[in-house]
């Protein structure tokens, strides 16, 4: 089995796909972490020096590569993931189970201004300017989250309401 967690940015998909993965007795991988150990660099060292179209093109090939492994993982895109390079038909034309991890705009703003250091593409913007920004990303996003297998309103919820909720679906 393969669960494979998509959402904007800071939408909590590597803190549930962490739980999940506990629950459920997998590996967690979490793509970025994943693409920094093969590149021997940080996501935002890897946009700095090589750019965007770079990391989009490895990321797509490392995505490719761990959906062939036979194992059994939870695997936490990145936000961007599934909007490039037909990685969304990718992951639906794979045996994975694809769940879309959604939250509200105020919400993924005040944890993206909690965490804005560690986030390339926010780090320069000014705080008044990140809700307009993830309003506007999120909804050219949108199309592609939303084929998800699974839509999942975390909004409100806990981590225990949360974990129940994908394991449901699961079985």
């Amino acid at each position: 089995m393969k669960i494979i967690l998509l959402g904007y940015m800071a939408s909590g998909k590597s803190t549930i796909g962490k739980e999940i993965s506990k629950k459920l007795d997998m590996n967690f991988i979490d793509l970025d972490t994943y693409i920094s150990e093969q590149e021997k660099r940080s996501i935002p060292e890897i946009f700095k020096s090589k750019g965007e179209i770079y990391f989009r093109r490895i990321e797509s090939i490392y995505l490719k590569e761990l959906l062939n492994n036979e194992g059994d993982f939870v695997l936490s895109l990145g936000g961007g993931t599934p909007c490039y390079s037909n990685n969304m038909e990718l992951i639906q034309y794979s045996k994975a189970t694809s769940i879309y991890i959604k939250a509200s705009i105020p919400t993924l703003t005040a944890r993206l201004l909690e965490e804005k250091n560690t986030r390339p593409l926010v780090a320069d913007l000014e705080n008044e300017k990140i809700t307009e920004f993830v309003a506007k990303h999120l909804f050219e996003r949108k199309f592609f989250y939303e084929e998800a297998s699974v839509i999942l309103n975390t909004e409100n919820k806990s981590m225990q309401e949360i974990v129940l909720e994908i394991k449901s679906v699961l079985n």
